[in-house]
C-alpha cells in the first residue's frame, strides 16, 4: 500500500498525480493506465480546486491492491462537504456549446473506473476510485 499526505494542495495537481500514478501497485497495461491517470486527474484537480477556499488545505492519497485484483485510489480531504456522484450526468448528445458548464470529469471518473464512491466521514469527504486490474 502507498499512502501519503500533501499540505498544502494548493497548485500541486501534477506532483499529486505523478505520486498517484508512480505508486508500485499500478497496473503495466497502458490502455488502463490511461483510463486511472484521466480519472485521478479529475478527481484530484477537484480537490485541489474547489475543496478549500484558500487552497491551503491537504488532501491523503492511498493507493493499494486488494487480494481480488482490484486497484483502490482513496483520496481523503477535509475540505468542503461534497458528493460529487449526487450531480447529474451531463447529457453527451448535445454539443459543447449546448451542456453545462462542470460535471464531465466525475462523469469521465464513473465510466472509466469500475467503481467510484464517495462518503463523508468523521468531518472528511472520501473518494474511493476502484478498477480490476
Amino acid at each position: 500500500m502507498t499512502e501519503h499526505r500533501f499540505d498544502p494542495i494548493k497548485d500541486k495537481t501534477a506532483e499529486i498525480v505523478e505520486y498517484i500514478m508512480g505508486a508500485p501497485e499500478m497496473p503495466k497495461n497502458d490502455d488502463v493506465l490511461f483510463n486511472i491517470r484521466l480519472s485521478v486527474e479529475e478527481a484530484t484537480e477537484n480537490i485541489v480546486q474547489y475543496a478549500y477556499a484558500e487552497g491551503e488545505g491537504y488532501v491523503v492519497v492511498k493507493v493499494e491492491v486488494l487480494p481480488n485484483n482490484r486497484l483502490v485510489i482513496t483520496l481523503k480531504d477535509e475540505g468542503v462537504p461534497f458528493n460529487p456522484l449526487d450531480k447529474n450526468d451531463p447529457d453527451i448528445t448535445l454539443s459543447a456549446e449546448e451542456r453545462q458548464i462542470g460535471g464531465l470529469g466525475i462523469f469521465l471518473c464513473k465510466n472509466l473506473m469500475d467503481k467510484v464512491t464517495y462518503t463523508f466521514e468523521k468531518g472528511c469527504n472520501v473518494l474511493i476510485m476502484e478498477k480490476e486490474i
